[in-house]
């Protein structure tokens, strides 16, 4: 037997490992900023650090910086050993690494800056959208390169896990991303209305799936049995497992658009494979919790073991919530409030943070040679940690179900018992505080976690290049077709993993996109004025999409509150669409008109001159900002290419048109009886441009009679 010496690069290891644990810390302080943010909006401070800019921030660096590099760090330990093998090339790791790094600080920068495409996990511009592409793709070769040239013949269940991530993701960025840039800080989707919203939850649904998930139980199938001394509980239930479940996910992003003006065959089918995610979903859990039957002894000594333990557990519950969540009744209760958030915290603080900082602990003292500097630390941080994530979840729970049961309490004369929607939010101030001590204290245990693991690292000496040996691959010898035999048919693997998983994605997407069957395009609303888009953009810009919907579903407590439900044809110039995830505020579909432009300069500059305990921060630069005039020509020529009917005449004659839209409102401003020696502005200033913006939302050029049933619910 031919035995072959190698040296396993344990420096990308550590690496990422120290940009996992430094964006964590980032990325929570972040979110604990956010969190306080809400109940007291006198934080937000500056222009550049409001919650509507901020919690963009937050998620990305939660899900791409500590998330993505502790996926990265648990691939670059776990597939050099299960290949056998060195990376492919420390040429392409060290691309890589640098280059997530460059993506992450980009990510830091522009989103402050209000550069955002306002798409829920995808708000990156389009330059850094392409750097993204490309930096994947040099992780893909790498791992590609390494599976390639491995030195064990059967492929590892966490390496089926890994290239499924691989896959899924290239295809998800990729047609997500679509736009048509106007600069290099801006550009639109190509996508409008219907469609962008069913292409973005495609992939938003999808980018949890298969970059919060899949490629976290590939770090579950390794780490976890090694952490335990143990082998996986049952290989059979590891292939059903991996098959159903990258099969399965891609097809439920339209739950995330019940009652929504997608069309119903969309939303029957995102609502029956969610539900059927349950079975994949948790045959995983259970092959995962059952690896440690019989050794619950080795889980009460070992703190990364109980880290694991929970995070399996965390996965289950979120997997079981979720289908739930999608069924119609339940998300008629929980879509658009802090139950989702909940939901969404549960997995992300338990499922992704727990098995993180479980890895971490496990990797570093072997990468340095060394033990764990302190047990009791890290027993200290697994206590704390859960404490914070109850103290978030609960909370988060309490406040959605309040909110939820308000916005629906009709008296017994059939009308709205809560008018006002302030009444909802002065009720849930109290939860938002206990959600910000709960991130205080799960933040707190990921500062113990980096402090002990930095001492780990001080008393040991890093194993840069670890030593190791195995037997080349023999020639292949006949064997009949099992999936024993497929795994060790690496590129055959990849073919039949892409099929599995851009069926479903085809199937759903390809009629509403191609088709004008299923993607309505007749119009109720005319293309946005000049002055309008400007305003569109601010809004954008701000981040007013993360607290206001602008949907409304077809019940009768929100077209009470709200006005006629939404339909297809109110969102075809909509590039990005704007539907939001979440009501901390109220819809806006309808908004235009409903109010005085004195009533929205007010509002803008202090909410609770007009809104008496309102929440929203001011937004004073607005008042002080110019709208970018020389830009607004290439923006309507980059809309006229994906299909909003400016004409000629009327983007040549767009100044003209600024000017006289914003003059008009400037001139009602001021004969306003609202204040009217405080209300000066400029035909030119941003606060303009987004009063006319909010004062055209849901404005139809002509009356449509409503086919649908509105739903007492």
């Amino acid at each position: 037997m031919n035995v072959e010496n190698f040296k396993y690069d344990n420096v990308i290891v550590r690496n990422f490992a120290i940009a996992t644990a430094l964006w964590g810390i980032v990325g929570m302080l972040v979110g604990v900023i956010i969190a306080f943010q809400l109940p007291l909006p006198f934080l937000n401070q500056t222009e550049y650090l409001t919650y509507g800019r901020l919690r963009p921030l937050h998620t990305n660096a939660v899900i791409f910086a500590f998330v993505g590099n502790g996926v990265f760090l648990g691939v670059y330990y776990s597939l050099q050993r299960l290949c056998k093998a060195r990376m492919f090339s420390d040429t392409l790791s060290k691309l890589h690494f640098w280059g997530w790094q460059l993506i992450i600080v980009s990510a830091a920068i522009t989103l402050p800056l209000g550069l955002s495409t306002s798409k829920e996990y995808a708000e990156l511009e389009w330059p850094i959208d392409i750097l993204i592409a490309v930096v994947w793709v040099i992780f893909g070769l790498n791992m590609f390169g390494t599976i390639l040239k491995r030195r064990e013949k059967h492929m590892y269940v966490a390496i089926w896990f890994y290239i499924a991530t691989f896959i899924a993701v290239t295809v998800l960025h990729v047609f997500n991303s679509l736009a048509i840039p106007v600069s290099a800080t801006k550009s639109y989707s190509v996508y409008a209305g219907v469609q962008d919203a069913l292409v973005q939850w495609w992939y938003g649904h999808n980018a949890v799936a298969f970059f919060l998930t899949t490629p976290y139980l590939g770090l579950m199938y390794y780490f976890l049995p090694k952490a335990a001394n143990r082998p996986v509980f049952s290989y059979r239930l590891s292939i059903i497992h991996f098959w159903s479940l990258v099969f399965i996910y891609i097809w439920a992003g339209p739950h995330h658009l019940l009652y929504s003006a997608v069309p119903n065959w969309a939303q029957a089918l995102g609502v029956a494979f969610s539900v059927t995610l349950i079975a994949p979903s948790w045959g995983g859990m259970l092959n995962g919790l059952l690896t440690l039957r019989g050794a619950w002894d080795t889980v009460r000594e070992k703190v990364e073991l109980k880290f694991m333990v929970v995070a399996v557990t965390c996965y289950g519950m979120a997997t079981l919530e979720g289908p739930l969540m999608s069924l119609k009744n339940v998300n008629a209760m929980a879509h658009y409030s802090d139950w989702i958030i909940a939901h969404v915290h549960n997995a992300a603080l338990g499922w992704n943070g727990f098995l993180t900082f479980g890895v971490l602990y496990w990797i570093i003292p072997k990468i340095y040679n060394t033990n764990l500097y302190s047990r009791k630390l890290a027993n200290i941080h697994f206590w704390i940690g859960t404490l914070g994530m109850i103290f978030y979840v609960v909370a988060m729970y309490f406040s959605g179900i309040t909110q939820a049961l308000m916005w629906k309490e009709l008296t017994p004369d059939g009308v709205l018992k809560y008018t006002n929607f302030m009444q909802t939010v002065t009720q849930i101030i109290p939860m938002y505080y206990l959600r910000a001590i709960g991130g205080v204290i799960y933040l707190l245990g990921a500062v113990l976690m980096v402090y002990n693991l930095y001492k780990t690292a001080k008393q040991g000496v890093l194993l840069r290049e670890e030593e190791a040996s195995a037997p080349a691959i023999e020639p292949e010898k006949s064997e009949k077709m099992s999936h024993r035999w497929l795994e060790g048919k690496a590129v055959l693997f990849f073919v039949l993993t892409v099929l599995a998983v851009i069926i479903g994605g085809l199937v759903e997407l390809a009629p509403s996109i191609l088709s004008e069957v299923y993607s309505p395009t007749k119009p109720l609303v005319r293309p946005y004025t000049a002055l309008e888009l400007e305003g569109r953009d601010i809004y954008i810009k701000e981040g007013c999409a993360n607290c206001h919907s602008q949907s409304i579903r077809p019940f009768k407590n929100e077209t009470m509150r709200y006005g006629e439900y939404s339909q297809a044809g109110d969102y075809v110039y909509d590039h990005p669409f704007l539907w939001g995830s979440k009501r901390t505020g109220p819809d806006l579909l309808r908004e235009g008109g409903r109010r005085s432009n004195a009533w929205h300069y007010n509002h803008m500059k202090d909410p609770e001159v007009v809104t008496p305990n309102s929440i929203m921060p001011k937004y004073d630069w607005l008042f002080r900002k110019k709208i970018n005039v020389d830009m607004v020509k290439d923006k309507m020529y980059a809309l006229r290419k994906v299909g909003v009917p400016y004409s000629e005449e009327e983007i040549n004659n767009y100044l003209t048109s600024l000017k006289n839209q914003g003059q008009t409102i400037v001139d009602d401003l001021k004969s306003s009886e609202m204040n009217p020696n405080e209300l000066y502005a400029e035909w030119d200033d941003e606060i303009v441009a987004l009063i006319a913006y909010l004062q055209i939302l849901g404005k139809r050029i002509e009356n449509v009679d409503s086919q649908k049933e509105v739903k007492n619910d």
